[in-house]
């Protein structure tokens, strides 16, 4: 994986905030039994190297079954086990229809409805800045550290 200025070099898994005509692209969680039913950005892995653009591309793919360009880092690193790191990007739709071909669901949502899904532990942190994408910046604020 390559690093750019500021990353710490740790394994990084990508999520992407893909957003199309004001709406964010969510997907439904199958397993681990814990997250099951919970929503995520999607996303994965990032393999030895790939750069996290790459890797977020392939998961898009992978997963969904379209065509993605990642732009820039949204919001703020989530410490993971292990000694990764999870990290969202904005992603624009090139081509394809998003089907859930590894999830249990896909929804579009806009930014009334990002605050009233059930998020995996890990996305939460980065409703602000979804809000804030999706033009509604002041429906929620930050989590304070535990």
């Amino acid at each position: 994986m390559q690093t750019g200025p500021g990353d710490s070099g740790q394994r990084e898994v990508a999520a992407a905030a893909v957003i199309d005509g004001g709406r964010l692209l969510i997907a439904q969680r199958q397993a681990p039994p814990d997250l099951a039913g919970r929503w995520e950005l999607p996303g994965g892995k990032v393999e030895p190297g790939e750069t996290p653009a790459e890797g977020l591309r392939r998961e898009l793919r992978e997963e969904l079954g379209i065509e993605a360009v990642v732009g820039p880092r949204v919001g703020v690193d989530v410490p993971l086990p292990n000694g990764m790191v999870l990290r969202a990007y904005r992603a624009e739709l090139v081509s394809g229809v998003p089907v859930a071909l590894e999830h249990a669901a896909i929804a579009w949502v806009d930014a009334a409805d990002v605050v009233r899904v059930d998020w995996v532990p890990n996305d939460r942190a980065w409703l602000p800045d979804l809000c804030a994408l999706l033009g509604a910046g002041a429906a929620v604020r930050r989590p304070e550290p535990s």
